[in-house]
């Protein structure tokens, strides 16, 4: 027994066509659409290295430590002033990658760090921190800040 009559097996034909271009279509949307989230996720991660590389050759230079721990930094002092160590913004500026721009600032460990002046709202900021508590002479616990947003 036919189901079909002869004439309407081209609309079927028709029908099984389109339902594979849609499955096809599907299926590279699924992989074009991963691609896309996966290099989204992967820009947080890259700022944040690069932030914690930054943060962490701070930290471990002696000179930086004895420059931080000796400035009067009050309820804080960015890399937009004039008291900031000279040598440390150049160090900033020297290991951030063209893609980012970046502030620096310093407060006393004891307190929150607000956000500097001048960062732009429309972007996503990263920021990360170190605590930079004392050394052989002076106990003066303050943590550097660093806010990072691509360009």
């Amino acid at each position: 027994m036919n189901f079909f009559p002869r004439n309407n097996l081209g609309w079927i034909r028709i029908v099984e066509a389109f339902v594979a271009i849609l499955l096809i279509t599907g299926v590279l949307l699924i992989f074009i659409g991963k691609g896309n989230v996966q290099n989204k996720s992967e820009i947080p991660q890259r700022v944040y290295d690069v932030q914690n590389s930054i943060l962490d050759e701070i930290n471990l230079n002696d000179t930086f430590r004895e420059e931080i721990l000796e400035l009067p930094v009050g309820d804080g002092l960015d890399s937009s002033s004039e008291d900031f160590p000279k040598d440390l913004i150049e160090t900033i500026n020297r290991r951030t990658p063209n893609y980012l721009n970046c502030i620096a600032k310093i407060c006393p460990l004891d307190k929150i760090c607000p956000r500097p002046e001048g960062l732009p709202l429309e972007k996503d900021i990263y920021s990360q921190d170190t605590p930079i508590a004392a050394n052989s002479n002076t106990y003066n616990p303050r943590q550097v800040k660093l806010f990072c947003w691509t360009k």
